[in-house]
C-alpha cells in the first residue's frame, strides 16, 4: 500500500528502517516519557490530551524559582529573564508557529477564558443577525462557552445555536456541506466559531475556504485551535480568520494547565468602536505604572490581556517553543502524515474482524496526528486491555478510541507494536 511516496508492510523490520531513517528520531530523548511498573516504557499515544514533559522545562521553570528566591520583586526587572515582558519572549516564536505577525499575537490566560475575551469583541449579534455555528462534535466546553454567550445576550440556544452535521450522519462533514450551510443561512449568522482540528473526529477543517465564505456572508470567524496548534500547518494571517485561540498543553507541551493563547488579525486594530473586556496589562506599557484612570489600549492583541501573565507556565512553554523553533512545523508534519499513515494501514491489514473503524478523514492534509477509532462493539473493552498492556490511549463516550502518534516524540515501532496489541485475541 503507497501512501505519502511510501510502500508499507506490516513486518516489524520496516517501522525499524524508517525510525533509523527518521531525522527526528533523536528529539525522542529530549522527552521524559512515562514507565510501566516494569520499568518498561508505556507506549504514549495521548499527546491530543496533555504533551510529555521536555526535560529542559525543570531548568527553564527553575530558573525563575531561583531568580524570585533571590531577587523577590525585582525579578521584575533584574531577573535573568525580567518577567515585566516575559510573554513578548514567546511573541515571535508564537507567530511563526501560527502563521501570524508577532503583534496578532500574545499567550494568556486559558482557553475558554480566551473564548469567551474574544465572543465579547467578535459576537455582536442584531436583531437579524445573530446566530453562532459550530461543530456538533465539538468539545463541551466550546459549546457551554457559545450558548452561555448566546443566553448573555438574550438568546435562546435552541434557535440561536446552528451545529453542524453531515448529511450522511458521518462524524466527518464535508467542507461543501459547510460552505451550503453558510450560503444558505449566513444573512442570520453572527459568528462561525469552529474547531481548527475536531477533538472527536480528528478532521482538519479547511480554515481558510470557511473564513472566505464566512466573510462573503458579512459573518465574523474564529476557530478554537486547541488540536490543530503544533500539529497542522497555520497561516492565520493569511487565510484571515478574524480571531482564534489555542491552549498549548497538547501538543505544546506547555504542561497540565499550560498557558494559551489568542490571534487576532491585525485588520481590527484600528477599529476603535470594538468592544473588549479592559484589564491593566492590556493597557499601553509606556505609562502602565502611571495608573492612568482612562484605558489606553496596546496596539495589537496584547490590549486583549488583563492581568499580569502566571511566569512559571510561560517558563514552562518556553522550553517546549525552543524545540519547536528547532524543528519547524514542515518536518514535523511530513513525520505526521507517515506516522498516521502507517498507523491507518496496519489498523486496514490487522483489523480481521472489522470491529473497528477510522473515523478521520483517510487523506493526511485532512487530520493532524490523530486517528479515531470507532468500535461496533467492546470498545471500551479493547480500550482497557489496551490500558493494561502498556498502551496510554484516549477513550471518548461512546465508542471511540482516539490515538495521536506525536511526531516529537513517538516512533515508528510504536506504532507497529501497538497494532500488534491492538489485534491480540482477548
Amino acid at each position: 500500500m503507497e501512501s505519502s511516496a511510501l510502500t508499507y508492510t506490516t513486518i516489524r523490520e520496516f517501522a525499524e528502517q524508517m525510525d533509523r531513517e527518521d531525522p527526528l528520531a533523536d528529539y525522542r530523548d529530549q522527552f521524559h516519557i512515562p514507565r510501566q511498573a516494569n520499568g518498561k516504557e508505556f507506549i504514549y499515544f495521548t499527546g491530543n490530551s496533555l504533551g510529555l514533559q521536555p526535560k529542559t522545562t525543570r531548568s527553564f521553570v527553575e530558573q525563575e524559582l531561583d531568580d524570585w528566591a533571590r531577587l523577590g520583586v525585582e525579578g521584575h526587572f533584574r531577573a535573568r529573564n525580567p518577567w515585566m515582558p516575559y510573554h513578548e519572549f514567546l511573541a515571535e516564536s508564537t507567530a511563526r508557529l501560527v502563521g501570524a505577525y508577532p503583534q496578532e499575537v500574545v499567550v494568556m490566560n486559558s482557553l475558554t477564558v480566551n473564548l469567551h475575551l474574544l465572543m465579547v469583541s467578535f459576537y455582536r449579534p442584531t436583531h437579524k443577525r445573530f446566530k453562532i455555528v459550530i461543530e456538533a462534535d465539538a468539545f463541551p466546553s466550546d459549546k457551554y462557552a457559545v450558548r452561555s454567550q448566546l443566553r448573555f445576550h438574550g438568546y435562546d440556544p435552541e434557535t440561536a445555536l446552528i451545529q453542524l452535521r453531515s448529511q450522511s450522519g458521518d462524524p466527518v462533514i464535508p467542507t461543501q456541506e459547510i460552505m451550503d450551510l453558510i450560503e444558505r443561512e449566513g444573512n442570520e449568522i453572527a459568528l462561525i466559531m469552529i474547531g481548527g482540528v475536531n477533538y472527536y473526529s480528528g478532521q482538519a477543517f479547511e480554515i481558510e475556504k470557511i473564513t472566505k465564505a464566512g466573510h462573503a456572508k458579512g459573518c465574523k470567524v474564529g476557530f478554537d485551535l486547541a488540536h490543530a496548534v503544533g500539529n497542522i500547518h497555520l497561516k492565520l494571517h493569511e487565510w484571515g480568520p478574524d480571531f482564534a485561540c489555542w491552549c498549548s498543553y497538547k501538543y505544546l507541551n506547555s504542561g497540565p494547565g499550560g498557558i494559551a493563547g489568542i490571534f487576532v488579525h491585525d485588520r481590527h486594530f484600528q477599529d476603535s468602536g470594538l468592544p473588549r473586556f479592559e484589564g491593566w496589562w492590556g493597557h499601553n506599557k509606556n505609562n502602565r505604572f502611571n495608573m492612568p484612570d482612562e484605558f489606553e489600549p496596546m496596539a495589537g492583541a496584547e490590549a486583549w490581556q488583563l492581568s499580569n501573565p502566571p511566569i512559571l507556565p510561560l517558563a514552562a512553554l518556553r522550553a517546549s517553543m525552543k524545540i519547536f523553533e528547532k524543528v519547524g512545523m514542515e518536518a514535523l508534519r511530513e513525520k505526521s502524515e507517515h506516522l498516521t499513515g502507517y498507523l491507518e494501514y496496519l489498523i486496514s491489514e490487522l483489523n480481521s474482524d472489522h470491529n473497528l473503524r477510522v473515523i478521520t478523514p483517510s487523506d493526511p492534509k485532512q487530520r493532524g496526528c490523530q486517528l479515531s477509532l470507532q468500535a461496533k462493539e467492546t470498545g471500551r473493552a479493547i480500550f482497557h486491555r489496551l490500558t493494561k498492556r502498556g498502551v496510554i490511549v484516549d477513550w471518548r463516550e461512546p465508542d471511540v478510541i482516539r490515538l495521536a502518534p506525536v511526531p516529537l516524540y513517538n516512533r515508528f515501532v510504536e506504532v507497529w507494536e501497538f497494532a500488534q496489541i491492538l489485534t491480540e485475541e482477548p
